[in-house]
């Protein structure tokens, strides 16, 4: 039923009247007056164009639904394990097993325990006030040595003095986890609590909106009590290295999950977007990016997971010695497989790839924004010099020759 006053079609069995929303589609008005979409079943031709939320959004626009059927199209339920194959790890798929523990860890006595000792950790883990790690400098990225924000020790515990750029979250963060560099040359780390001479300053940068809270901190003379300092009596280097083993476990756990969702993302299109009367999917080169995304994916998830597993297995001492290697090389083949992905899917998506909104609205944020994974923790060739050094350095103390 169409005609320039009443607009009806059907989508998945509902029916929507488009008479009130006509004069406002952004495609115009001739597209829905087109005979193979007006007052037809336009489900095919809508979902070449949109994505299933639109008919969420615009839900009000229904009016009935066709007598005797049911909708066919499934939407994701926010928060729900993805039915694409390979859009989740093997052990939260159905029919494979899991080599995990079934029994639910006490983590919540650890917590409690620890909300207990310290009233900074509860803040930080209840939300109330958000912490950040601040590490970078304008003058030290991967060259922690080269820091020069400085601490200076008082009989009140210490001042702190310097800058620290690209610190995520700053924006919004009441604590700042701050590496400094005291007097004797050592590096300490110092809990400042936002205050007086504390500042913060948004920088724009292309991975992110300004949700990030991406900002350039400064400490000017800022007093920070002795309670504040993390690991008293300990190198706060070891301590910023340690740490690092985690945040590229976290950086590299984050840079699978975007590559399953971007493979996700281009398996339904490849299923539901037609090409020469055929579905994308038909085409072997396709086929073939489709096959290289999901053995990228898989080779990160297998190599994480045995890396988690020593982790949880291993001491402290220990990580540093075998893990900090391992951690870097995987960190390196995870974002540079992320790249490769990104490259895939945008050719699989044409325009939609590289259009921030519509159908390839996720791949073209994915594509733009990747590279923060690459850098963030450590660049990526600064990771494999780590990696092959330490690995150098471990042999070089057997005596095994050729």
């Amino acid at each position: 039923m169409a005609n320039q006053d009443t607009q009806w079609i059907i989508i998945d069995s509902r029916v929507f009247d488009l008479s009130s929303f006509a004069s406002l589609h952004p495609g115009g008005q001739a597209v829905l007056l087109d005979p193979e979409i007006a007052g037809q079943d336009a489900t095919e031709r809508f979902f070449e164009l949109h994505r299933s939320e639109v008919l969420h959004r615009y839900a009000r626009l229904q009016i009935g639904i066709i007598e005797g059927e049911e909708p066919q199209i499934k939407s994701h339920v926010p928060g729900a394990l993805s039915a694409v194959p390979y859009a989740e790890p093997t052990w939260l798929s159905p029919g494979y097993h899991s080599p995990y523990y079934k029994e639910v860890f006490h983590l919540s006595s650890i917590l409690q325990n620890l909300l207990c000792e310290n009233k900074i950790v509860e803040d930080a883990l209840s939300g109330k006030k958000p912490i950040c790690l601040a590490v970078t400098e304008a003058f030290a990225g991967s060259d922690v040595q080269g820091l020069r924000c400085k601490a200076t020790r008082t009989k009140e515990g210490w001042i702190v003095n310097g800058t620290k750029k690209w610190i995520t979250n700053a924006m919004w963060a009441h604590y700042f986890v701050v590496a400094c560099k005291a007097e004797s040359g050592e590096i300490v780390i110092l809990v400042v609590e936002r205050g007086e001479g504390v500042q913060t300053k948004p920088i724009r940068t292309a991975y992110s909106s300004s949700s990030a809270g991406t900002a350039f901190v400064t400490f000017d003379s800022v007093r920070v009590p002795p309670e504040n300092q993390l690991g008293a009596g300990h190198p706060g280097l070891n301590i910023i290295l340690a740490n690092f083993n985690h945040e590229r476990w976290v950086l590299t756990a984050a840079t699978i999950g975007g590559q399953r969702l971007i493979f996700e993302e281009c398996l339904k299109w490849a299923t539901q977007r037609k090409v020469f009367g055929k579905p994308l999917s038909s085409q072997p080169v396709i086929r073939q990016k489709l096959a290289a995304m999901i053995s990228r994916v898989e080779s990160c998830q297998s190599w994480i997971e045995n890396i988690t597993f020593q982790m949880c297995t291993m001491s402290a001492k220990e990580q540093a010695r075998h893990l900090a290697g391992q951690m870097s090389l995987l960190k390196m083949h995870a974002t540079r497989a992320s790249q490769a992905t990104a490259a895939d899917a945008v050719q699989i998506f044409g325009g939609r790839g590289i259009t921030q909104t519509g159908m390839g609205r996720f791949i073209e944020h994915y594509h733009r924004t990747l590279l923060i994974d690459a850098v963030g923790g450590g660049a990526e060739d600064v990771l494999a010099d780590l990696g092959i050094r330490q690995a150098i350095r471990i042999f070089s103390s057997s005596s095994i020759v050729i």
